[in-house]
């Protein structure tokens, strides 16, 4: 075998809260009818990559179901395929040690390259093209990278290269960095190269940001190589991120096409019936998932599979997830509507022009979002403001919840 695919989708996501309670960040639905680990999945099938690793941990069950045998990516293949590797008898301490603790596996299949990849990131990759640059410059371990803003280089590692694209400065999460290049968090090494590094590199929660790649660049003469990857990128890791991302799929333009039919993104679609819109409906840069109902407006909004709109709704600025029910003379704005939520007649969810940051987690909710936990149920009459977080044991003792609350 040349190239074994292993993608890292066991982590918690943190940062999206309420969102990622049951379920781990690669499975947080996007873009109405994906997942956001299809992307990931999509691009190794088209790069010619059948034989695939998964890393799960975090909240399994849903990104098990969505994936099962890899069919809708061509991954139910005779000599090859997807292979689901959970922990047993111990807990992933970090993304090296999760793959320290899958050496067997990769061992079996025997690669002359391990591919290494974040299944919870939104972009399009030829992985062939990165392969080619390995080859080319002789590495034994190349990075993608992408240039970030300034203000951002604390949140990745962020690298130094010279005229020749060879990696000579790493640093993890600098909170201030000359270079602004940073990786993308996709590893191809050398299989000879990994199982060393990971065999003795000693270290108990082994990450290949603060551990392995640090230790190749400074203490090793190991062929270390950028590989600069020039078109879309986002990691959706926060409410923020997760909604403007959404959002921007909706635009006239933009820079990520989910309409390419020369790099398509593949997933696990559900049977439900056409969308369909009622005579009073008004649909404005939006995107709708099959098995929805619009008998109200949805402005710059997402719809997931199933999702019904009540006469005389109004949904703006939203991302409203999978078989929602909303009831008539509903506004939702700026908010972001988990699975199988019920809202009752005459609710506002994002309501009024009170930014105050969320008294719980200031430091989530501070641009206005609302946020609404799966199975929710809101009654009718509700004012619910910005910088909100509804949880499904809400009591709404009172019908209008100021900004900033947390309703348990």
């Amino acid at each position: 075998m040349e190239t074994l695919a292993l993608i890292l989708a066991g982590g918690k996501g943190s940062r999206l809260d309420i969102l990622s309670q049951k379920r781990s960040k690669p499975a947080m639905p996007f873009a109405g009818k994906f997942r956001i680990i299809d992307f990931t999945l999509s691009n190794c099938a088209q790069s010619g990559l059948y034989d695939i690793g998964i890393l799960t941990q975090y909240l399994p069950l849903s990104l098990n179901e969505h994936i099962g045998s890899g069919k809708p990516w061509d991954l139910d293949r005779r000599d090859s395929g997807v292979t689901l590797l959970q922990p047993h008898n111990y807990w992933y301490l970090g993304t090296a040690d999760a793959v320290l603790k899958n050496l067997e596996f990769i061992e079996r299949r025997s690669p002359k390259y391990v591919l290494i990849l974040s299944g919870d990131h939104i972009y399009k990759m030829d992985y062939r093209k990165m392969i080619e640059l390995h080859e080319e410059k002789n590495a034994t371990l190349t990075i993608a990278t992408q240039p970030v803003p300034q203000e951002e280089v604390s949140r990745f590692g962020i690298m130094s290269i010279n005229s020749n694209d060879e990696i000579i400065e790493f640093q993890e999460k600098p909170k201030v960095s000359k270079s602004n290049l940073a990786s993308m968090g996709i590893y191809l090494f050398d299989f000879k190269l990994l199982k060393d590094v990971l065999l003795n590199v000693k270290q108990d929660d082994l990450d290949f940001g603060k551990h392995i790649i640090p230790h190749l660049i400074k203490t090793t003469s190991q062929q270390v190589f950028a590989y600069q990857f020039k078109d879309y990128w986002m990691d959706v890791g926060t409410y923020d991120s997760y909604l403007e991302t959404n959002i921007a799929m909706t635009k006239d333009f933009t820079d990520l096409d989910l309409y390419d039919p020369t790099w398509k993104v593949y997933t696990k679609s559900e049977d439900l019936p056409p969308v369909k819109v009622g005579s009073a409906a008004s649909l404005q840069n939006s995107l709708v998932s099959n098995g929805c109902v619009v008998e109200g407006s949805v402005i710059n909004s997402v719809l997931s599979p199933g999702v019904r709109v009540g006469k005389g709704t109004v949904i703006k600025d939203s991302v409203i997830l999978n078989n929602v029910i909303i009831g008539e003379n509903v506004t939702i704005q700026r908010s972001i509507v988990d699975k199988k939520v019920t809202i009752g007649h005459n609710a506002f969810i994002g309501y009024g022009n009170d930014f105050t940051p969320n008294k719980e987690k200031p430091d989530l909710l501070i641009s206005g979002i609302t946020v609404v936990e799966k199975n929710s149920i809101i009654p009718s009459d509700v004012q619910i403001g910005r910088n909100c977080r509804v949880f499904k044991t809400s009591k709404f003792d009172k019908l209008i919840i100021p900004s900033g609350s947390t309703l348990k």
